[in-house]
């Protein structure tokens, strides 16, 4: 299995986030900080998610990514832009709804040597298991298809 990382830049209240590789649960509690930083600057003005190198991403960095784009409707009225030529990517986005909730394009993010990597977060079970359960949630919340995908896993960790 190849590794997956995460980088991240801000310019100018702009911010750019891209996924290499396999991007998986592993890199999430570093992607939710770094949203969490994103919506905490006081000069946010756009974010783009480059996902033109990403080769698989998890429910809940999927879920992570749902959270992002309500949080930045919430802030800044605006959808975030997702970036995506992968064929197998733009399938798994669309049949999650994601062309609802982010404005997806097909041009990579500008100035690629401007991006670095987010730092790597040890976390313990019970809020990796918090992080799981909230992503999943909102991926719930974006449509039918979603809520039957993904209601047992939910269900199950609530219980556990």
């Amino acid at each position: 299995m190849s590794t997956g990382k995460i980088q991240f830049a801000e310019q100018d209240g702009t911010f750019a986030l891209k996924f290499v590789g396999e991007v998986r649960l592993t890199l999430c509690s570093a992607l939710d900080a770094t949203i969490e930083k994103i919506f905490g600057a006081g000069n946010f003005s756009s974010i783009i998610i480059d996902l033109t190198e990403a080769s698989n991403i998890d429910s809940t960095t999927l879920g992570l990514l749902a959270k992002l784009s309500i949080l930045s409707r919430q802030k800044i009225g605006l959808l975030p832009t997702l970036v995506t030529t992968n064929p197998d990517i733009t399938r798994l986005l669309e049949s999650m709804g994601f062309e609802r909730v982010f404005n997806m394009v097909g041009t990579p993010v500008p100035c690629p040597e401007c991006l670095r990597d987010l730092p790597a977060q040890d976390l313990s079970e019970a809020l990796v298991k918090t992080k799981v359960l909230e992503a999943h949630r909102i991926l719930m919340g974006l449509n039918e298809h979603n809520r039957e995908a993904f209601r047992d896993l939910v269900s199950a960790l609530e219980r556990h």
